[in-house]
């Protein structure tokens, strides 16, 4: 298959069952894009990831634009973010159109609570599986404590936490 068309659609599929946004989204793209069409390492996803969370701009977008771009630079960006937005694009638009008409029926704020629910779930399944991959030393280990508590309890920006930690590594990568 055509490596435009194979990144359109795979990431197409990404976008269209990736609810609740970036978090949710690393175990589908580890599945797909690891795993299955074996365009990244492990390794190379999580940093695209954390790459993608640093940077402006939504998350899964910014990760598969990385993606894309490692199989065939620039247009393979490009295709690969539209594949990723075409499906919210068609499903904000429908929901836009309905929502409002149906909004107060009961089991459509169910399955919106429900969905909710799920979301948390795949975004703590994601943390524990990056968590299980890189929490590997004791620094480690403090890194990812000192940044949980700055950013949930201080409430600093991830950016500036980012840039913290990134400086952090550089300067022990250099002892």
């Amino acid at each position: 298959m055509n490596i435009l068309l194979d990144l359109y659609l795979t990431f197409f599929k990404l976008g269209l069952f990736t609810f609740g946004g970036g978090y949710a989204m690393l175990p589908l793209l580890e599945r797909e894009v690891v795993e299955n069409k074996k365009w990244a390492t492990k390794e190379e996803i999580l940093d695209y990831y954390a790459i993608g969370q640093a940077t402006p701009g939504i998350i899964a977008v910014n990760t598969s634009t990385f993606c894309g771009y490692s199989q065939k630079g620039n247009i393979g960006a490009i295709v690969a973010s539209l594949g990723f937005i075409t499906p919210s694009i068609i499903i904000i638009t429908i929901i836009a159109n309905f929502l409002q008409e149906f909004s107060h029926i009961v089991w459509i704020q169910y399955a919106f609570s429900g969905i909710r629910v799920a979301v948390c779930a795949l975004v703590l399944n994601a943390v524990i599986k990056m968590a299980k991959d890189k929490v590997d030393t004791k620094v480690n280990l403090m890194i990812f404590i000192l940044t949980f508590i700055a950013i949930a309890f201080l409430s600093l920006s991830p950016v500036i936490v980012v840039i913290i930690v990134a400086v952090f590594g550089i300067l022990m990568g250099r002892k």
